[in-house]
């Protein structure tokens, strides 16, 4: 007779404290996006009532984005060198402050109004370009490869959701009250949440609600779960040699252009598409809130479906070249729509095409994803910075550009042209310079 085999340890069930990050990173950049779109949302009554025309709206609402371009290399080295926690909790903070103050612009006379607005709006820039980095740098170190399509495109998608929640509050404080309290109300928001993001993030290693069955997953499929360990901050070192290597990278120049094409719709989304509904399509400002909600809606399903589908097909395939691109292709072919609006009378048919467009633009919305599959280990925060760098200068070019064009045509239409064209620019992009998708490896200097 022999002896029974000694009862094994009962294995432990795996914890899901990743998804309650993703929770949290979804929620602060849901309330981002909304600090973004405060001054397309009251613009049309700021305007008439400080006096602005559209070249200066045009300038006032891309300031947020010369700082916020500015600000990504920093940005990114920082949260390299301190760790996310300190430096995002910071710029939740700082951002949400100078939100809250442009509800005083009303007390500001001639000159200053406009010196004053883009003051405001720039310093809300560069205090949220360490929030995208700091975004990717928790999903590297959160999320295995298997499952980071669906978390990038889960906060990414936060900016569609943003107009979705959002725009209609906004648009009722501004009916129901006036455009200053759209400042007020948001700014309080977010330094609410820079105190709940301060209470939650740890690195996954150090966070007392994670298993071990947890982390070994984590890291087996490839997060970096030591990375906001205090060791790691302290060995992580920025030098102008390493920006060169990713500079110098095809894969991931052709990954920073298609960025900067895919937010030339994002920033056409987020600064003009509610004054075009006002302007060109006669909505008022309560509809127009609706209106802008509706699009958004379909971008958050559509950037919640292409990170799905580009996971699946990551599983089936083992390829992450084909898990990235391909839903890319689809939702930019998708995104083309939005030159019909150019030719279309009717209001309805106007946001239905948007609505495919921002569809489109949610399932190709994958440039995160890609981020986290591809920046060298020891330089995600910066290769984050770079590639919004790129991507972010659209919110320098996009609103300036259309509003030359409508104040000189009097007309969206040659702006829609502007904002479709891009499509194909990110097509190109990836297809013809990105090539194969993979983890970029620093070489030593010397």
């Amino acid at each position: 007779m022999t002896d029974a085999a000694p009862p094994q340890p009962p294995v432990s069930k795996r914890t899901k404290v990743r998804f309650m990050i993703l929770l949290l990173i979804f929620l602060i950049t849901t309330i981002n996006y909304a600090d973004r779109s405060t001054f397309s949302i009251a613009g049309k009554s700021a305007a008439d009532d400080l006096g602005l025309d559209a070249i200066e709206m045009g300038y006032i609402l891309s300031a947020f984005a010369w700082a916020y371009v500015l600000g990504q290399i920093p940005g990114g080295a920082l949260l390299d060198r301190f760790g996310t926690k300190l430096i995002y909790a910071i710029a939740i903070a700082t951002w949400s402050f100078f939100t809250m103050i442009q509800g005083f612009s009303g007390f500001l006379v001639g000159g200053a109004i406009f010196a004053g607005l883009f003051a405001m709006r720039f310093a809300v820039g560069l205090a949220e370009s360490p929030s995208f980095p700091g975004n990717a740098r928790l999903v590297a170190a959160w999320f295995p490869g298997s499952e980071r399509g669906f978390a990038s495109a889960v906060f990414n998608s936060a900016q569609y959701f943003s107009l979705v929640v959002f725009a209609p509050l906004m648009s009722w404080l501004v009916h129901t009250f006036d455009w200053h309290s759209v400042f007020f109300v948001m700014g309080g928001l977010g330094l609410i949440g820079a105190l709940v993001f301060w209470w939650i993030i740890r690195s996954p290693s150090d966070h007392p609600g994670v298993n071990q069955a947890e982390l070994d997953y984590i890291e087996a499929g490839g997060g970096l779960i030591n990375m906001e360990t205090k060791q790691a901050t302290k060995s992580a070192a920025f030098n102008w040699a390493n920006v060169s290597q990713v500079l110098s990278s095809r894969m991931l120049m052709g990954v920073f252009i298609g960025q900067y094409g895919i937010n030339v719709l994002t920033y056409f989304f987020v600064t003009w598409f509610p004054i075009y509904l006002v302007r060109e399509r006669g909505l008022s400002i309560m509809d127009a809130g609706w209106a802008t909600a509706a699009p958004a809606l379909c971008g958050f399903v559509g950037g919640v479906l292409g990170g799905v589908i580009s996971d699946q097909l990551l599983k089936r395939t083992g390829s992450l070249t084909i898990a990235r691109k391909t839903p890319l292709l689809i939702g930019m072919l998708l995104s083309c729509l939005i030159i019909a609006c150019a030719y279309v009378e009717q209001g309805w048919l106007v946001i239905v095409l948007m609505a495919v467009a921002f569809f489109g633009k949610g399932i190709a919305s994958l440039g995160w994803a890609v981020i986290s599959d591809t920046s060298p280990r020891e330089f995600v925060g910066v290769t984050g910075g770079i590639f919004n760098t790129f991507g972010n200068t659209a919110g320098i070019v996009t609103p300036i550009v259309i509003g030359y064009i409508v104040q000189a045509t009097g007309s969206f239409d040659l702006a829609l042209w502007f904002v479709g064209l891009h499509c194909a620019l990110v097509i190109a992009a990836y297809f013809l310079i990105t090539g194969k998708i993979e983890r970029l490896t620093l070489k030593a200097a010397g």
